[in-house]
């Protein structure tokens, strides 16, 4: 017996009936031999943390558009945070840490260049259907290991592309947009646990808003700091969640909901759409925008950039060329779209 398949059969004795267990994969787009040491999902999540596309994460915005703070949130903290959340809950209720931590690893690859705002542009200038979750998918099915793509498993796969909830509801009703695993619809509440209480410290670190604006309700129920939040979240999440007709419902009490909901929307109305944070978005759009229609119009450009984010191996399976030019566009990171931008526009002294 290798060491992969003891610690598979130790899993039956730790993993609940609700939570996936390794040997019990639906499997990978392309069959492979096993690791002999390392179960499925930590191969997953092995393969995340090696590609370039995570590495990237550390130069992406999540709010506040390159920020020059050492304690600024990017995409890469708000992935790990997003992760360290999970675990807690996956491992209180007796899940697989391993596929949570692979899914949340991997749910934010596919992001784009100025955080929520670089998303919209290109829903704009490429495609209404545009969105980083599925983009996160494509990072990790073909943009990736030169065009070949990670071969992650079907449990991961599926939690990345249904991570996301917009401003939608935290869980979907429609069984069909939830995630095939529980682990993945951990990932999703722990993504939106995350943001909630990050993006509200960077807001009040930048100074967009008052540690006194905070609703008195969210204070009073959720906590004062990040700390205290987090602990309320997670703990009215496990303490609420029960088994119905066989099935693990994940569930939070009304008054934690209604709290978490209240924060969500004072947010989105103080913070995401504030006019200084609108005002970056503006300059976010002219960069993205034409740096797009520069590389529609340049072959030899995007030939040299796509070799640059080492994907020169992308521009096979038949892609369209702005196809390949929006993956380009969604790969960069905020630093090195700045760089560029000033690289390709700005004028050079010559004398």
């Amino acid at each position: 017996m290798s060491i992969r398949e003891d610690f598979e059969q130790r899993e039956k004795s730790f993993i609940s009936p609700f939570g996936c267990r390794s040997a019990e994969s639906r499997g990978r787009m392309r069959e492979e031999p096993p690791c002999p040491i390392r179960t499925a999902f930590q191969v997953d999540k092995d393969r995340i943390v090696y590609s370039n596309a995570f590495r990237r994460l550390k130069y992406k915005t999540q709010v506040f558009l390159s920020p020059l703070g050492d304690e600024y949130r990017t995409r890469l903290t708000h992935t790990l945070e997003v992760s360290e959340i999970a675990r807690t809950i996956a491992r209180a209720m007796r899940l697989n840490e391993d596929l949570v931590e692979a899914i949340s690893l991997g749910h934010d690859l596919g992001h784009t260049p100025f955080g929520h705002g670089g998303e919209t542009i290109l829903k704009e200038i490429y495609s209404q259907d545009f969105s980083h979750k599925a983009q996160s998918l494509r990072v990790v099915d073909i943009l990736e290991n030169n065009g070949k793509g990670l071969n992650l498993t079907y449990e991961v796969r599926d939690g990345i592309l249904k991570h996301s909830k917009g401003y939608g509801k935290i869980l979907p009703d429609d069984p069909e947009e939830q995630a095939y695993t529980v682990e993945g619809n951990i990932v999703r509440i722990a993504d939106i646990m995350a943001y909630l209480n990050h993006d509200l410290d960077d807001a009040i670190r930048s100074g967009v808003i008052g540690a006194h604006q905070v609703p008195d309700s969210c204070i009073k129920i959720l906590g004062k700091t990040h700390s205290e939040r987090a602990n309320t979240m997670i703990k009215d999440l496990v303490f609420s969640s029960h088994v119905e007709n066989g099935k693990l419902v994940l569930q939070m009490s009304d008054e934690v909901y209604a709290s978490m909901t209240v924060l969500r929307e004072f947010l989105y109305e103080m913070v995401y759409r504030s006019p200084r944070v609108h005002k970056e978005f503006i300059k976010a759009k002219k960069i993205l925008s034409e740096l797009y229609s520069c590389f529609i119009e340049n072959d030899d450009l995007l030939q040299k950039g796509l070799k640059d984010l080492r994907m020169s191996g992308c521009n096979h399976n038949n892609q369209s060329h702005e196809r390949i030019v929006c993956d380009f566009v969604a790969s960069m990171t905020d630093r090195y779209a700045l760089t560029l931008y000033e690289k390709i526009f700005f004028p050079s002294p010559q004398f």
